[in-house]
């Protein structure tokens, strides 16, 4: 039997469903409180390079993802590094995109075709940081949504899926609560 790897769609969220503001900042979301230690502690893969230096973690083994995934305007975020998760393979889907570094390689085309051929690598798990066009388009191979659920309203923005996306179902597996009032939501496709 093969095990694929799963392709993993693991993401900060408002209560009203977007992932970043109108512009693709995302500093309304809550980055202090209990919820941060549980990250630190059981997504240490997720974290940029850079801050995991500056948290002691940059020995830290990747728990959950070897490789993540990214759409161009999540890669190029206001303020973002030119090879934000260098501890992981980094992939970002763009038919514009010229200039990266050697480390990050660009999707141009059949991004189906190519998530699919990761999938059936060796290895640990597929993370989709974002964004909501590519987590629409990506919505057939995306087998388990992560949410962080924080109590915030954006009002507009971003949403979770910015796109035609046909009905799909999920199961929940895993709630987890936070004082913050952040929630992890794990969801399985049903």
């Amino acid at each position: 039997m093969i095990c694929m790897r799963k392709l993993v769609y693991y993401v900060a969220v408002t209560l009203d469903g977007f992932i970043a503001a109108e512009d693709g900042t995302f500093d309304g979301f809550i980055f202090e409180g209990d919820h941060m230690a549980g990250i630190n502690a059981e997504y240490p893969d997720t974290l940029p390079t850079q801050f995991r230096s500056a948290l002691g973690l940059e020995d830290a083994p990747n728990r959950h993802f070897d490789t993540v995934l990214m759409g161009r305007h999540t890669y190029q975020v206001p303020g973002g590094l030119a090879s934000p998760y260098a501890h992981l393979r980094q992939f970002v889907v763009s038919s514009s995109l010229i200039d990266t570094p050697h480390d990050v390689a660009v999707i141009r085309q059949d991004v189906i075709g190519r998530v699919r051929e990761l999938k059936e690598e060796d290895g640990l798990d597929i993370w989709l940081c974002g964004g909501g066009k590519l987590a629409a388009e990506l919505l057939p191979l995306i087998d388990t949504l992560l949410l962080k659920i924080h109590p915030v309203v954006f009002g507009r923005g971003i949403p979770l899926f910015d796109g035609k996306a046909d009905i799909t179902k999920f199961a929940r597996t895993n709630a987890q609560l936070f004082e913050s009032g952040v929630s992890f939501m794990t969801y399985e496709r049903g």
